[in-house]
């Protein structure tokens, strides 16, 4: 039991840091961001130990990425107030899916090239579908569920292959919390509607 906690320690505690971190996503959390950093910092070397050098390099983006994320959410929003749940815009639909596919040929070619990766399709897929994900989840945007929605589901078949097994089943878990977040997300952004819409029509009803 020793000699197995210590082969997987680091599976164990950024599968936990994980957990932690998709539950504080799923409530919109700004601390998901602080959780997030930690966990990304620990899975640099996780990830080194395991030969995922496209995940391992792209711990280094997230870690930039949760300080861009969070200070986006505190001040991101109109007069430097929090940033309100919204749609992804549809003229960024395009860009970021031709930007996207461009990122998988060009780590996939990194990996083939110059690395001993025998996944190197799916992990530049998952890791150029995160750099995505990951960005539309710092500009708080509803659709960003389902781009973790792919990346869980492919991360959670290399894991096990790579013998990640705590981590790859935490990634099981996400692909049902992914859904359950988009809905309440959803619920939210409706909310927030709601919201901006009472005040005004308070403001706009006629004095008896």
């Amino acid at each position: 039991m020793t000699a197995f906690l210590a082969a997987h320690w680091l599976d164990i505690v950024t599968t936990i840091l994980g957990l932690a971190y998709i539950l504080l996503e799923y409530k919109a959390s700004v601390w998901l961001w602080l959780v997030g950093f930690i966990m990304q910092a620990l899975g640099i070397v996780l990830y080194y130990q395991k030969g995922l050098y496209a995940d391992c390099a792209m711990e280094f983006y997230y870690i930039t990425m949760t300080i861009y994320g969070y200070w986006r959410w505190v001040h991101g929003g109109s007069h430097k107030q929090p940033v309100p749940i919204s749609h992804f815009p549809k003229r960024l639909v395009l860009p970021w899916l031709l930007l996207m596919a461009a990122l998988w040929a060009t780590i996939y070619w990194l990996l083939v090239t110059f690395t001993n990766s025998n996944v190197p399709l799916a992990d530049s897929f998952t890791t150029a579908l995160s750099l995505v994900g990951i960005w539309a989840l710092a500009h708080k945007y509803l659709e960003q569920w389902f781009i973790w929605i792919a990346v869980d589901v492919v991360t959670c078949v290399l894991y096990f292959y790579k013998d990640i097994p705590f981590k790859a089943s935490l990634y099981g878990l996400y692909v049902v919390i992914a859904v359950l977040g988009f809905y309440k997300w959803k619920r939210l952004m409706q909310a927030q509607k709601e919201q901006t819409v009472t005040p005004a029509a308070s403001a706009s009803a006629p004095e008896c």
